[in-house]
This record gives structure tokens, sequence and C-alpha cells, in this order.
């Protein structure tokens, strides 16, 4: 994937809305509001194969984590000002967390932070591939701090927001608490599932969702919380070895249908190097890019224009064919080569760039290409987000990406 860049205007734009299920998505004033965790992440890395017992050389490090955190700090290096409401303590994590936040430019009134708080860590030990090879994390802090009551002195926030997003990190009444907050005031909800255990809070909150991005694990387990059984089953590697993108997806398919049968909107499933699965009920309408004029300055327009030029919305003009609420439909777009070092803030990336490209004016189908742009600068990078983003890298990377996105999946529901 790449790197990006992508805010509103330091001007006041005139307001437009996209509807989804009724909900507004405005592209104004307003900033995302980000919940959820704010974490440090210890990253040990073997130089060799490691072995059980005994420790190798390699090297550590101390990352600035946590899902919440990684798409802001992501938005905000590609010109966005999201408000985040997280928590921490005033602990050695917390303290390096916090200034890095304050050094961004960014608002840290929505963190709570107290001295009984113990700000969350994860460590990873990673093989010599990249990949995760054990974990262990300590984030309770996040469900015991981030409550219902410290969430809601926030409403006011939410007025102008274009995209209330979450983390399942949050306790299930804290979720709650967030998404319908969010909901009385019309504001789309994006639930970020952050892990295959987390993702089943999806179940006490999934009235409220509007975007859900899970991996292919997650999807499963969200599937299955939301159909109250175990019908669905992790696809095994072999399943996976030499399989082509579309039996991919209809393996995935039946899983994908659970979320929008219970009123998720648009499904974004990542399926590492095979790409994402864009899908959603209710037409390509919802793909559409506002008709109403946005006035943008900065590098917010800068990438809007860029993205634009490489990525036509009329590249897709045969879906205004298919522009109806009753049909549902998929979209597959592919990864992009990249020299891995980490894979740990890809997905985060993803979402980041994918957010702020839509709340810059873009259509969900460029949006998404340029988050998968983005996601390839954050596995070229030792940190979960990369220092800068290069706006002609990304929207080169953009659309590459968009220019091989393909239909997968088209019904009508009558």
């Amino acid at each position: 994937m790449a790197e990006s860049t992508v805010p509103k205007g330091a001007q006041k734009p005139v307001t437009s809305k996209v509807a989804f299920r009724g909900k507004k998505l405005e592209h104004g004033d307003g900033e995302v509001v980000i919940i959820g965790g704010m974490v440090l992440d210890i990253h040990a890395t073997p130089s060799v194969r490691a072995n059980s017992g005994t420790t190798v050389p390699g090297k550590v490090y101390y990352v600035r984590g946590g899902v919440a955190r990684n798409v802001a700090e992501c938005m905000s290096k590609l010109g966005a000002k999201p408000f985040m409401i997280s928590a921490l303590g005033f602990d050695m994590a917390g303290n390096l967390l916090l200034n890095q936040w304050k050094s961004a430019g960014l608002s840290s009134e929505g963190i709570l932070k107290d001295k009984d708080i113990e700000t969350p860590v994860v460590c990873n030990v990673f093989d010599i591939n990249g990949e995760v090879a054990a974990g262990v994390a300590s984030v309770e802090a996040l469900e015991k701090y981030l409550t219902p009551d410290w969430i809601l002195r926030f409403k006011s926030t939410l007025l102008s927001a274009p995209v209330l997003m979450v983390d399942a990190n949050m306790s299930h009444p804290s979720l709650e608490a967030a998404c319908k907050m969010a909901t009385d005031m019309e504001c789309p909800v994006w639930f970020e599932p952050v892990s295959v255990t987390k993702s089943r809070r999806i179940s006490f909150i999934v009235e409220y969702v509007t975007f859900a991005s899970p991996n292919e694990d997650e999807l499963i387990a969200m599937a299955n919380a939301l159909s109250g059984s175990d019908e669905f089953q992790p696809l095994k590697e072999s399943q996976k070895k030499n399989i082509s993108v579309v039996s991919l997806f209809q393996l995935l398919k039946p899983a994908i249908w659970v979320l929008l049968e219970k009123g998720i909107e648009v499904v974004l499933v990542t399926v590492g190097s095979n790409g994402v699965f864009l899908c959603n009920k209710g037409g390509p309408r919802h793909f559409e890019n506002p008709t109403e004029k946005i006035t943008r300055s900065g590098f917010g327009g800068q990438l809007y224009k860029a993205v634009m030029q490489k990525c036509p919305p009329s590249h897709y003009s045969g879906f205004s064919e298919l522009n109806k609420s009753s049909h549902i439909f998929a979209v597959h777009f592919p990864s992009l080569a990249a020299s891995v070092v980490r894979l740990t803030g890809a997905g985060d990336c993803l979402v980041g760039g994918t957010l702020t490209s839509i709340c810059a004016g873009l259509d969900i189908m460029q949006s998404v290409s340029v988050g998968i742009a983005v996601a390839k600068a954050a596995v070229e990078a030792e940190a979960n987000v990369p220092n800068t983003f290069n706006l002609s890298a990304i929207a080169d990377d953009a659309k590459s990406v968009y220019s091989n996105a393909k239909v997968l999946f088209h019904q009508s529901m009558l």
C-alpha cells in the first residue's frame, strides 16, 4: 500500500451530506471523533530464528499503538484533526503517548488522565518474517476508566462530526453509550473490531453501526456472535492455499451477509495479501460522491485533486445502472506489492486513510483505494504509522488499486 494525506480545508466548507441509512455523513467543519485505546506497544524482533527457553539477538522498540490511536495518528498525518476520547495514566507509557499526541498539535481534552490508571501496554514478539509470534496485552484500564460518563461529556463534539469511529477495546456499556449517542445525533458509526475475541462485542451495538472493518477471522467471529451460533468456522490455511479471489469471496460471503442482514451498511473485509472486499447492501448510491460543492484547501484539497485526477469517478459510471436501494454488491480491491518491515499497523492505517478520504469528499471507492495505498506505507515502516506520507506516491498507488478493482457480486433483493 503506500503513503497519504487527507484533511479538511482550513476555510469553512460548504456542508455536503451523504446519507447512510438515513444518517448524515457531512463534509464540513467537524472532525472525526475516535473513541478507544491509546496503547504503548513493545515490539521484540529477533535477528535469527527464536528458540524456546532462551534469548536470541534482536531489536526491542517502544512503538505508540492502540487501534483507535493508530487510526487517529494516521488521519493526523494525512492532515485531519481527529478528536480522541481515551484514557491514560501518569506513568512512563502514558507520558510517552501523551507527549507525542500534544506535539502533533492534537487536542487532549478528551483523554482522561489519572494517577490511578495503568496505561495500556501490549508486548509483541515477532518472528523473522515480521509476523506476530506471541503477545501479551495489559489493557484492562480502558474498560475500567473509559466509562459512559466520561464519553458522554463530549456529546457536543458529535454535533459536527462526519463519523464516529469506535474500537472494541471498550466495555459493553461504553460501546453502547457511544454508539447510541452518535445515532441520536445522526452521526454514522464505524466499528473497528480490534481482535477476534473483542470483535464479538458487535452483538451489543449492531443496530447503531454503519461501517465495519474486520479481517477474515474477525468477520467469522462477528457473524457467529450476531447469529448466536458457531455456524461459521475460520478458514484453514489449506483452504486458502492457491485459492482464487473469487473463491475466497464465496467462502466468506455467508458470514458477510450476516453482517449486512443485521443492518451494517458497509462491510470492509481485509484479506491480507489478497486485498480488500468492500460489500454493501443498498446499492452503489452509497458509493457516489456528494454533488454539492465542497470548498477544500491545504493538503486535503491537494489529495482530493490528485486522487480525482488519477481515479476519476467515471471509471465506475456503469454502477449508476445499479443505483437501487434493493441491491447487494461486492467489490474486490487488490493489495499492493510492498517491502514489508512490520504488519501491525496496516489495518489501522487502511481505516485511517479511508476515513480521511471520505471526509475530504472522495467517494468510498476512491477512499478504499487511498486506504490501501496508505496501508502499504505502514507495512514498510518500523512504527505502526509512518512518520510522513507522500501525496504523489499515495495517488499513484491508489490509481493502481482503483483501476484494478473488480465487481465480484451484484444481486437484486427483489
